[in-house]
């Protein structure tokens, strides 16, 4: 689909790592939800996350892409299938800002060893440890989730309330829900 304006983040910056949970068993629904492992952002996104990398990567981290954009007959087959996650799946009512490019699913992993970093909560946890302000647990995992929620932030990115990982960019409001496979963007 020729104008979505969709870039793909392993072309736009290679250092970035990715492990698109969706395209695999590694999710919360068990079963892929995506015929192939991609990243896409709108470019004013992809270009802050590019920075916010930049400066995970002068601390010796590097970002873990986990999801970005996400096609909208997605959201909607989430929100049919598992009601009792509506307070963490966007209502496809209105669509999500996943299925504009302008969110991120991400956390950080050890450029020395190349191993994920621990968390409070995993990906996609229904849990309080998942909330970006939860105190409890190991201070190392705070400590790593806190480092990525500013970078991110410093880019122009929010953090979600129920979820550390997930991470809107400030353009979201600029572009329209799309429902494109990612076959197609390309």
């Amino acid at each position: 689909m020729a104008g979505h304006g969709l870039i793909d983040l392993a072309r736009f910056d290679p250092r970035l790592a990715l492990d698109i949970r969706y395209a695999g068993h590694d999710n919360f629904t068990g079963r892929p939800l995506y015929a192939e492992a991609a990243a896409w952002l709108q470019r004013e996104a992809a270009e802050d996350l590019r920075r916010a990398h930049e400066r995970a990567r002068a601390h010796g981290y590097g970002l873990l892409i986990l999801d970005a954009y996400r096609p909208w007959r997605v959201t909607r087959t989430l929100w049919q299938a598992y009601p009792q996650y509506r307070d963490f799946i966007a209502d496809p009512r209105t669509g999500s800002v996943h299925n504009r490019g302008c969110a991120v699913d991400v956390t950080l992993f050890d450029l020395a060893t190349g191993r994920e970093l621990a968390m409070p909560s995993g990906f996609d946890e229904f849990s309080e440890r998942a909330y970006p302000d939860y105190a409890g647990g190991d201070p190392s995992r705070l400590a790593h989730r806190d480092r990525l929620r500013t970078w991110m932030e410093e880019q122009g990115f929010t953090v979600h309330a129920r979820e550390w990982w997930h991470f809107d960019h400030r353009c979201w409001p600029r572009y329209p829900v799309l429902d494109v496979d990612f076959p197609d963007l390309a």
